[in-house]
């Protein structure tokens, strides 16, 4: 199959073209042709999850055409540009019972997701057990990692004997507890599903794609507040997890973003929390096979996202 012509041209040139001939789809999305869109700078989980779904499932992702890499270290998605609008979009304009349809769907497409089965129970990472990414854990990759590994870092790695003093029994329940792993889209938005003729045509935006404790969908699903009607339409497609979801907004308030690095100065004291790494063993384990890859791209500009 040949190129078309609007790809024989590089990367940067096609944007700087997108951008004079499309209106913007974001800040980080162009649009290149009238069938094609290029998202970056991005990081590998979202690759491996757009392929990984597209592969294992029926779920509408948009198909990926290409990966760009640049010396720097970015990587572009190059992906169909799929028609539509998004849900936040078309929101207001909606009867009962096509918000119904949709969100029917929507079930359907996040059951399929809990149905994959995981490469390993009690595991965190992403959708070919590489590092996670997340906003709400930070601005760093974290993992492999364990359920309990995972619990530890989300509550700033305050000892277990001290949470329920501090955070409260909602957290305590929840970090102590076991959790089948599944696999979540981890941003359920409205901003990230398409709609085409009052159905969905697509879930877009995987960055934080990957496999988490059971009841991350749903709590990520609340994690950016959007409206009281879009909660309950959430619980009607959605598992619930009541408990956790308390014990999420505790940490949200007190404990944001615990992967980031940090420095504070408190009564002349410097405090410096070092964030969060990939772990020390996939690390190991990548060095000692010289693998060439999208992580190797990365990896190689450390400090682009320290």
């Amino acid at each position: 199959m040949g190129q078309s012509l609007g790809t024989l041209f590089p990367l940067r040139l096609r944007l700087w073209f997108g951008n004079l001939l499309f209106r913007p789809l974001g800040p980080s999305t162009t649009r290149v042709s009238w069938h094609r869109i290029v998202k970056g700078p991005c990081y590998p989980p979202e690759v491996e999850a757009m392929q990984y779904v597209a592969s294992h499932t029926k779920i509408p992702v948009p198909k990926v055409y290409a990966v760009h890499t640049e010396d720097n270290g970015s990587i572009y998605i190059e992906m169909a540009y799929v028609q539509g609008r998004t849900l936040e979009g078309v929101w207001k304009g909606l009867s009962t019972d096509q918000k119904d349809i949709i969100f029917a769907d929507i079930q359907q497409h996040i059951s399929s997701l809990r149905e994959l089965q995981p490469p390993e129970q009690d595991t965190v990472c992403s959708a070919l057990q590489n590092p996670a990414y997340d906003c709400r854990i930070g601005a760093r990759f974290f993992g492999p990692m364990n359920h309990g590994e995972f619990h530890s870092l989300a509550r700033g790695h305050l000892h277990k004997d001290d949470v329920a003093p501090f955070l409260g029994q909602e957290v305590d329940k929840t970090h102590t507890s076991s959790y089948r792993t599944c696999f979540a889209h981890a941003d359920l938005a409205p901003r990230n599903i398409i709609i085409r003729d009052g159905r969905v045509a697509a879930i877009i935006d995987w960055g934080f794609s990957g496999w988490y404790p059971e009841y991350w969908e749903f709590t990520k699903a609340h994690y950016n507040y959007v409206s009281k009607e879009w909660e309950e339409y959430l619980r009607l497609a959605l598992p619930n997890y009541e408990l956790e979801l308390t014990a999420e907004r505790t940490l949200w308030r007190m404990l944001p973003e615990p992967g980031t690095r940090s420095t504070m100065h408190r009564g002349g004291v410097t405090v410096k929390h070092k964030g969060s790494d990939p772990a020390e063993a996939w690390l190991e384990a990548r060095a000692g096979r010289q693998l060439t890859d999208l992580w190797s791209v990365v990896l190689s500009q450390k400090s682009r996202w320290e």
